[in-house]
């Protein structure tokens, strides 16, 4: 098995990173990556946010072959009624709430890592979807939807005549 890393491109959009290619510049931006986010971790909590819908989203694998785009998000703990699916041209957006459990405990919180709250996550998709017949399932804590590509969207061969 072969596993790749995927990279975010504009607020929502993955792609794969090269796969194989190790260099120094590749490692420096790795780990300059993982700073970064260790430092938007305990201060962006604490900040307040430029978008109504900061804070979490949740991670996304899209897939596409010749008849579908496939997307997969992390959802763990939400109830199906939480989650909203919707799309507008090419863009397909998922929203909803992570509500915070109450639990009656004793004692100091150490470290709490789960997020909480409302998040929003748009993606732009690579081709046109037929949006009648989208499907979108939630089990076992993954929400994946897949999309039909419209008629135009699908690769056609083309007979080539001779005059």
């Amino acid at each position: 098995m072969k596993l790749t890393r995927r990279e975010r491109q504009d607020r929502g959009g993955v792609t794969p990173s090269s796969s194989g290619n190790w260099g120094p510049l590749n490692e420096l931006n790795r780990i300059r990556d993982e700073i970064n986010r260790m430092f938007e971790m305990p201060f962006g909590m604490t900040t307040p946010g430029t978008s109504f819908f900061e804070g979490w989203e949740p991670s996304v694998d899209m897939y596409e072959d010749k008849d579908k785009i496939t997307v997969r998000a992390e959802l763990p703990g939400m109830k199906k009624e939480d989650i909203s699916v919707s799309l507008n041209g090419d863009t397909l957006t998922l929203s909803g709430e992570r509500k915070h459990e109450e639990e009656k405990k004793e004692g100091q919180t150490y470290r709490s890592e789960r997020y909480f709250g409302r998040f929003q996550r748009s993606i732009t998709l690579p081709h046109q979807v037929d949006g009648k017949r989208i499907q979108a399932r939630y089990e076992n804590g993954v929400l994946s939807i897949e999309a039909p590509k419209s008629e135009e969207a699908k690769p056609r061969q083309i007979e080539v005549k001779t005059s």
